[in-house]
């Protein structure tokens, strides 16, 4: 590797290489994010929720192939609001709701994160189907 290359991403890119997009410049320093982490993002950008629905939620969209345990899923919370990824929300979404339950929102730079794991997913899944080892695109 020459002195003007730089290894990114497992790939070497030269002087002249495309400058990264916006998204895989956010997402960087956090990723590739592992499972569960990127599963509790997902999770979260379709609503607000507190940390049991969050269980529910990925455990519902993985057809319960993914079940997070508390310790996990409170220790991934912990580390995304020190990354910024999420906030924990000071209003309750009812005032009959439990007021133990903390809920969790999406913050715009954690949307981004989440946003270049999955582009960076989808390239892995391109190649994978280019060697034909899916058969077709699967739709959630």
């Amino acid at each position: 590797m020459a002195s003007y290359d730089i290894a990114s991403d497992d790939r070497i890119l030269s002087s002249g290489a495309e400058a990264l997009t916006a998204a895989q410049n956010t997402a960087e320093p956090f990723g590739p994010l592992t499972p569960a982490m990127f599963h509790v993002l997902l999770a979260l950008a379709g609503d607000d929720l507190h940390g049991y629905a969050i269980l529910k939620e990925v455990e519902l969209r993985t057809g319960g192939k993914v079940r997070l345990s508390t310790g996990t899923l409170y220790g991934i919370i912990k580390r995304l609001l020190n990354d910024g990824l999420i906030v924990e929300l000071r209003s309750r979404p009812s005032e009959t709701d439990d007021e133990r339950r903390r809920y969790y929102r999406l913050t715009p730079k954690g949307r981004q994160v989440a946003t270049a794991e999955a582009e960076r997913m989808d390239e892995i899944l391109s190649i994978a189907r280019s060697r034909n080892l899916l058969k077709k695109t699967r739709t959630a």
